[in-house]
């Protein structure tokens, strides 16, 4: 047996002397280029090496392997070249530990910035040389390492990771302690505020990272070397400086200061990410400054808001937005304090107005409501950037101060009748009427408010009758500032909501173009009759159903003249529309009589009057002096009409009454005064008296009670028909969702009206409190 295993050994052994003389001329020539890269590698020699590393991992001479225990046959060549490529291996990571001692040896004489500084200088000296090597042994990489991780074998690298995995073992781990205390100290100077190498932490950094390898992927990397030795002291180190910092500066400045302090160091850290740290830290890093500069002081900072609030600081409220924005719940406090405030602000802006009396102007109590809001959504948008949730905070205030105020006590829809009067206003013609662009912009201020107001079934009441005088009276100051207004409220609110109003725009239209044929149609039988027009007349015909207008509420004989006139157009319209019939509206009539008995001046005076004003001095074309009590025999009018009407020209100066100072009764007698002078030609003598708008405006009120009894007991029917069964408190709650952008509906009004449907036979009580529709 012995001379077989004499013949076996021999190939083995050449194979081993091969390697010894291989590794020889190969330690030699890494030692220069991990030494002396710099000098660089002459041609000749590095394809030497190549070609030997080369030769070495392609021979086959050396691949012959020991037989197996009893057993004389030869071993596979593949199993030979294996455990020469990895004792080849072996000693190239034998040869980089004894490197990386000396590197460390000599690190121990480094401290600081000079340990940073020799840390950097081997790192690059020996990645250099890493990437060189690596190209060296390129067929080992090929050879033996490819083969021993396909596989599968650990701890198994390509030369250039070897290198990096040497590094991070047998120096890197004796000294990352040491390099990250310099580190450290570098960065804290630089907080100090003095220059230092950025660029030493940089390279720093991309060491760290570079030694994230991961085990089960060779070929990938991670950071969780990084994580560990950089990442995790920095931002311990950060915390630390930025606790104890904070702590010193909110002691010794004001809240202010400390903001303008906090936000600087935000940034600057932000700013040092970019400089020369790893993106990955950018998150941990902003949480730790948050942590130690915003939350441990943001109940400090949140008692400086209603200070900063009441001095409207701008700038620092916008400040300590940015600030508490950036931590979790820090911005909650702040907009519930926000909506306090506003709604205090906004109700005693009020509470100034209520202070002049009932008689204050609307535009006063708009204007007042608007300037809070005006303010506040100012800082909403400049101090909070236009949060939704500040905004949401605005909105909440506005509601509350809006609705429910000191001038609300007295009636709690105040709010949309003050507003409707002075949109009427705005839409008016005056002599103090804005121009085109300006009015617009009035019209948005508007609707500002109008969004806040909960009884919007109100304002549209009282918009309606309105608009229907700016209308009927044509005082619109133009119709497109009427359309446009309409056009607001239906975006706001939908078509239902604007149906009527835009209905009663065609209706004007419609008027006119019935006026125009009834001209030619009166022209024509005068002209048969020889004739002339004793009356210049227009007619407006106005559908029932869409304009908010009542029946007079009292008997009129309209003048003679008058009468003529509207039974002409009444002919005319019975043979244009057979079957319907004209209420004529004698309340919201006017004309203009010309007072010929005055002989002052040139031209004659022209009074512009009401009907019943008109009614009442064309009586005195028959006679000079009549009794109150005639004007009501020839005219009709009921005495709470004819007061008024008379009340006005008294006050004028047209009529004067006998005796003197006489209360319009019967008795009183009234004459021409024929020394009437005014500065005008024209005078409008056509004026609502306040003691009518009051009851024009208690009608307004008792007219929206019907009209939301109507509508919830439509709502309630409506959901019983399609749900057919449901719970009482089920029905109540569907009833106000569906209602409240009309009107705040009251439980107790929607209970009373499920009451009466249940009287009238529309729903019924079942068992378990709940409601059945009756089919």
């Amino acid at each position: 047996m012995a001379p077989t295993s004499t013949t076996a050994n021999a190939p083995l052994q050449r194979a081993r002397d091969d390697l010894s003389q291989t590794w020889a001329y190969l330690e030699k020539n890494v030692d220069n280029v991990m030494n002396k890269l710099q000098e660089g590698l002459d041609m000749k020699t590095y394809m030497g090496v190549y070609t030997a590393v080369h030769n070495f991992c392609t021979s086959q001479k050396a691949a012959v392997a020991p037989p197996a225990a009893g057993n004389g046959a030869l071993g596979q060549g593949h199993r030979g070249a294996h455990l020469l490529g990895e004792e080849l291996y072996t000693l190239l990571g034998q040869y980089l530990s004894t490197h990386l001692g000396q590197v460390l040896e000599k690190s121990a004489s480094h401290v600081d910035e000079a340990l940073l500084t020799y840390y950097i200088r081997e790192w690059k000296r020996y990645t250099d040389a890493a990437k060189y090597n690596n190209h060296l042994f390129r067929y080992l990489n090929r050879h033996w390492v490819k083969r021993e991780m396909d596989e599968g074998k650990k701890n198994v690298y390509d030369v250039y990771t070897l290198h990096l995995v040497k590094w991070r073992d047998d120096f890197f781990q004796a000294v990352n302690t040491k390099v990250m205390d310099a580190v450290l100290k570098l960065v804290e100077k630089q907080r100090n505020g003095e220059t230092i190498d950025q660029l030493q932490v940089k390279a720093i950094v991309e060491s760290f990272v570079s030694l994230g390898l991961d085990e089960n992927d060779p070929t990938k990397s991670t950071l969780d070397v990084y994580r560990l030795h950089f990442e995790r002291p920095f931002l311990a180190a950060t915390k630390e400086y930025y606790d104890n910092e904070s702590k010193r500066f909110v002691a010794e400045n004001s809240v202010v200061e400390y903001m303008k302090k906090a936000e600087s160091r935000l940034d600057e850290e932000k700013e040092r990410v970019g400089l020369y740290l790893h993106p990955d830290i950018m998150k941990k890093l902003m949480d730790t400054c948050n942590d130690s500069l915003i939350t441990s002081h943001s109940i400090l900072l949140r008692d400086e808001f209603q200070v900063l609030l009441d001095n409207e600081r701008t700038d620092d409220l916008a400040r300590m937005y940015k600030l508490l924005s950036r931590i979790k719940d820090g911005l909650d406090p702040l907009r519930n304090r926000f909506e306090t405030h506003v709604r205090k602000a906004g109700l005693a802006a009020v509470e100034k107005v209520a202070t002049q009396g009932e008689n204050f102007e609307p535009k006063i109590y708009v204007d007042a409501l608007l300037e809070v809001h005006g303010k506040y959504q100012q800082l909403v948008n400049v101090a909070f950037t236009g949060e939704s949730e500040f905004v949401r905070s605005l909105d909440n205030a506005c509601k509350e101060f809006v609705n429910r105020n000191q001038i609300c006590k007295s009636s709690s829809t105040k709010s949309p009748e003050l507003l409707a009067k002075y949109t009427d206003q705005l839409l008016k013609k005056s002599a103090k009427a804005a121009d085109e662009s300006e009015l617009e912009e009035l019209l948005v201020q508007i609707m500002v408010v109008f969004k806040y107001i909960e009884d919007k079934d109100v304002f549209q009441k009282f918009y309606s009758r309105m608009l229907a005088k700016r209308l009927v009276h044509t005082s619109s100051v133009s119709d497109d500032a009427e359309t446009s207004m309409i056009s607001k409220l239906k975006e706001a609110c939908g078509y239902e909501y604007t149906n009527k109003l835009q209905r009663m725009f065609q209706d004007v239209q419609i008027s006119k173009d019935l006026n125009a044929s009834y001209k030619e149609f009166e022209d024509k039988v005068l002209e048969d009759n020889n004739q002339k027009r004793a009356v210049d007349s227009t007619y407006q015909i106005l559908g029932t159903g869409f304009w908010p207008l009542n029946a007079p509420n009292t008997p009129f004989a309209p003048p003679a003249e008058v009468n003529k006139a509207i039974e002409s157009f009444g002919r005319f319209y019975d043979n244009k529309h057979n079957g319907r019939k004209l209420t004529w509206l004698w309340q919201l009539c006017k004309g203009e009589v010309r007072a010929n008995y005055i002989k002052n001046g040139r031209v004659p005076y022209t009074f512009q009057v009401s009907t019943y004003q008109m009614a009442v001095l064309l009586l005195f074309n028959e006679a000079e002096k009549i009794d109150f009590a005639e004007m009501s025999e020839l005219t009709k009018l009921t005495d709470e009409n004819l007061e008024p009407a008379v009340g006005i020209l008294v006050k004028a100066r047209v009529l004067l009454p006998q005796p003197e100072d006489a209360k319009p009764v019967a008795g009183t007698k009234y004459v021409l005064n024929h020394n009437f002078k005014n500065k005008k030609v024209k005078i409008n003598l056509n004026i609502t008296v306040k003691s009518e708008q009051k009851v024009e405006a208690e009608d307004t009120h008792k007219t929206i009670e019907e009209d939301r009894k109507l509508l919830l007991q439509a709502v309630i029917v409506r959901i019983m028909k399609g749900r057919k069964k449901l719970k009482h408190v089920h029905l109540v709650e569907e009833v106000i969702n569906q209602v409240r952008n009309r009107f705040p509906p009251k439980v107790a009004d929607i209970k009373k009206n499920i009451d009466a449907l249940m009287e009238k036979d529309y729903i019924e009580r079942l068992d378990n409190d709940e409601l059945a529709y009756i089919a």
